[in-house]
């Protein structure tokens, strides 16, 4: 318990007891390839999810992030292991950058030898190279003997204009915005209620993830006024009166603050920001390499939200630099983590150990 395993997670879990696990929250490969990561060429495979499944109690929760373009592949794996597909939460974010193929560039390369789609809208004086090559440059402008080699001489160079009706064209790549997260259930063992009192877990802590609430104080009529104080229907009057607001339901859509303002009502999801380099690094205490290191608000709210009323252990088969672990910690909650590459391991437990439990990373 509360410990990092390194390890393949499939023989990891086999080494774990049946029915022993409350809830599964994890960030596995995408199967993107992404900047040429080994481990992340394909996505988990039915066999892991078996496992998972094996090992967490029926009715427990299972909380795996996905990516956009390959998460329907791990939705079939996950659903044909043997899980119920319940939700799919989206996490908004405003920040990131679309990797795109410049479609219009390349054209340009292609047609830089066919003076059909050039046409010369001036000269001006340069350095021209006497040679029977072309070339030209990006800044849509054709140069007659922009090229290495060649005698070069002081003189006039005439410019083309490119004529490329392609020029704004990329290929199928989108700014990223979202990330899909699969809300999926163990089958209960009878009714939810059953399923409570026989395994101590069922459903999710709705009312602990409610977004908004918060005490509220406002002024009593003069007359006789019925007002909720504090949880209970009193009269007010004209007295100050202090009453609780519950907040609204957790909803199936995060956000971060950049997507929060175009939405124009924060208020009404709950919205975090993407890990930042501080929070990446533990304010500098720690060499973070990992790719992909996942908002530790955002984990601390998934941990909330699967909570059981005794905490519940919580399991990652695939931990990374441990943010899920570190959120464990910082809501309660013990925690059996598995990470397959040693490297990330050692940056995990630098992390989690700089993790204090007054909520507050040490500066």
């Amino acid at each position: 318990m509360n410990k990092i395993i390194c390890g393949d997670c499939i023989d990891v879990m086999k080494s774990l007891e049946a029915d022993s696990i409350d809830t599964i929250i994890t960030d596995p490969p995408y199967g993107l390839s992404f900047m040429g990561k080994k481990w992340d060429y394909d996505v988990p495979g039915v066999e892991t999810w078996k496992e998972c499944l094996r090992v967490l109690k029926p009715g427990g929760t299972a909380l795996i992030f996905a990516g956009s373009r390959t998460q329907h592949r791990m939705a079939v794996a996950v659903e044909d292991a043997g899980f119920i597909l319940k939700d799919c939460i989206m996490w908004l974010y405003g920040s990131g950058f679309p990797k795109a193929h410049d479609i219009g560039k390349s054209v340009e390369k292609i047609k830089v030898g066919g003076i059909k789609n050039l046409k010369q809208i001036g000269t001006k004086k340069g350095i021209k190279v006497e040679t029977r090559t072309q070339g030209y440059s990006y800044n849509k402008e054709y140069v007659a003997g922009k090229c290495m080699g060649g005698k070069q001489i002081s003189g006039e160079i005439p410019v083309y204009e490119i004529n490329n009706k392609w020029n704004g064209w990329k290929s199928h790549g989108l700014k990223p915005a979202y990330e899909p997260i699969l809300v999926c259930v163990k089958p209960n063992d009878g009714t939810y209620a059953n399923n409570a009192l026989k395994h101590g877990v069922s459903g999710l802590n709705i009312d602990g993830g409610r977004i908004g609430t918060e005490i509220r104080k406002t002024k009593g009529a003069g007359g006789t006024e019925t007002t909720m104080v504090k949880g209970a229907w009193g009269s007010g009057k004209g007295k100050d009166l202090e009453f609780e607001t519950t907040g609204r339901f957790p909803a199936n859509i995060l956000l971060d603050e950049e997507a929060a303002k175009q939405l124009g009502e924060p208020s009404r999801f709950f919205y975090v920001a993407k890990a930042s380099k501080s929070e990446r690094t533990c304010n500098g205490l720690v060499n973070n390499n990992h790719p992909t290191v996942k908002s530790l608000k955002l984990m601390e709210y998934l941990c909330i939200l699967t909570k059981t009323p005794s905490g519940g252990i919580v399991l990652d088969p695939f931990l990374g630099s441990g943010t899920t672990a570190m959120a464990c910690k910082k809501t309660g909650r013990p925690f059996i983590g598995i990470e397959k590459e040693p490297e990330y391991v050692r940056i995990a437990e630098a992390r989690i150990k700089a993790v204090v439990i007054d909520n507050k990373l040490p500066l």
